[in-house]
């Protein structure tokens, strides 16, 4: 019996002999006791200590009476069992199914140590149900793949070793022990999709095609390995299509590729970043209307967590920026004797001041307090390098700052004197003397945004003395 059979077991988890827990996600359910049970019969064999995870969704009134049995069963077997309440509210128009089983997930993340694994009892006829859910959403080669037999989770491992099992193997092995189990109501519930699947499509296909769940996973095994050939491939090509910006793709060099090794190497470049991958639609707008666009143009596209912009050459992929600090926004900054620092809005971090060594602060100190604004229009600054001012535009294409992020550099003024562009340069206000220093701005440290802006540049005060 594949995936029950205590020999397959063990060689399933023999390449975790290192493994300090062996947890098992127990709903109550049929699937889920008799694959706890099927473990009991290796338990001494097992990597590391055998315990039970029971995840209370609060969905149901039954919910506590299942805890209080997933209680009783395992401490009829003498297996530990940790019980995790959650919480889970809506927004309107989305899943209660999707979010329970993410809000799952979480709590198996948060609870898996390091060298933990955690066992599921999907089976051969989820993973079924899961890549005809995949086809109904068109999903490509890897939602197809559906579910690993293993994958990293948190500080841990998830393993699904009953994949090479069907539910009507399950349910003899579960007959066969006298197993007693919950029935969850919801689960006949055929208006949810997976339901539908369950109790109307899958079995229609069994009666023409018996070993249909079987052949669909084998299906999926294949489309497990064609996107792994795909993203290897991908991952392979990244390093060759670097922008000038680190973390940013070269829209030139991305464009030499065929297209659909353009949509790889666009979703290996954003997993990378940890971005929730976009759908199909959402990836041809990224090369049909931001790669394309003229340098000068300001193109968007965006999703859930993450934005694509474009600057010259650079793609750059990036969370949601918030709203800019308004023009007429006034913050006074008052430096001391030793390094100072000034909180700035919209999460853009912080500004130190860092006095040049060596130099009596107490002497020369600026006349009076400096001002921080943004976006200010008709400024100009002169540079050690320059014979004469610029307007503040050449210095931001100078420093290869896209327009859609100047909006955010902190400006510093002294008596309505720019004296700064945290970020950017510093601009010189008299000849010689002055206050020395360094201006340091620890904001925009997300990859690639870290990259535009300098960490820290040197800064020259007008001084009292």
């Amino acid at each position: 019996m594949s995936g029950l059979d205590s020999t397959e077991l063990l060689s399933l988890l023999e390449s975790y002999g290192d493994a300090t827990c062996v947890w098992v996600a127990f709903s109550g359910g049929m699937d889920s006791a008799a694959l706890l049970e099927s473990l009991l019969d290796v338990r001494d064999a097992l990597p590391g200590k055998l315990q039970a995870l029971h995840v209370d969704h609060g969905l149901h009134p039954q919910s506590q009476r299942w805890a209080e049995h997933c209680a009783a069963f395992c401490r009829s077997r003498a297996v530990p069992l940790a019980v995790e309440r959650i919480q889970i509210t809506p927004s309107a128009g989305e899943s209660l199914e999707a979010l329970a089983r993410e809000a799952r997930y979480a709590a198996f993340s948060r609870l898996l140590g390091r060298r933990e694994l955690i066992l599921t009892a999907h089976h051969q006829d989820d993973q079924a149900e899961t890549l005809l859910l995949a086809l109904m959403r068109g999903s490509g080669v890897r939602g197809l793949s559906a579910m690993p037999v293993s994958a990293r989770l948190g500080r841990g491992h998830l393993i699904r070793p009953l994949l090479g099992c069907s539910r009507a193997e399950i349910a003899r092995f579960a007959a066969e022990r006298n197993l007693d189990w919950i029935e969850d109501p919801s689960n006949a519930q055929t208006h949810l999709d997976r339901n539908f699947l369950r109790h109307c499509v899958l079995p229609m296909l069994q009666r023409r095609w018996p070993a249909a769940s079987a052949t669909i996973s084998r299906s999926a095994r294949h489309c497990a390995e064609a996107a792994w050939l795909v993203e290897g491939l991908a991952n392979d090509v990244l390093p060759q299509l670097l922008g000038g910006h680190p973390g940013t793709l070269s829209i030139e060099m991305l464009s030499q590729l065929n297209r659909a090794l353009q949509k790889a190497a666009v979703r290996a470049w954003l997993e990378l970043y940890g971005f929730v991958l976009p759908d199909t639609r959402h990836l041809e707008r990224i090369l049909d209307e931001v790669a394309p666009a003229r340098p000068d143009a300001r193109p968007l596209v965006a999703w859930k967590g993450c934005q694509i912009r474009r600057y010259r050459d650079d793609l750059f992929c990036m969370e949601p920026l918030p709203e800019p600090p308004p023009r007429t926004l006034r913050l006074e900054w008052r430096l001391g004797e030793t390094p100072t620092m000034l909180e700035l809005p919209s999460g853009l971090g912080r500004l130190e001041w860092h006095p040049e060594p060596g130099v009596s602060t107490l002497a020369r100190q600026p006349p009076t307090p400096l001002e921080v604004r943004f976006a200010q229009r008709g400024c100009r600054c002169r540079t050690r390098l320059q014979g004469h001012a610029r307007p503040l535009k050449d210095h931001f294409q100078a420093a290869a700052v896209p327009d859609w992020l100047r909006p955010y550099a902190p400006m510093v003024l002294c008596d309505d004197r720019l004296v700064a562009v945290a970020g950017v340069c510093g601009c010189l206000t008299e000849e010689g003397g002055g206050v020395q220093g360094r201006l340091v701005w620890r904001g925009l440290t997300v990859a690639p945004l870290a990259g535009v802006f300098q960490r820290e540049i040197a800064v020259s005060l007008p001084s009292r003395a």
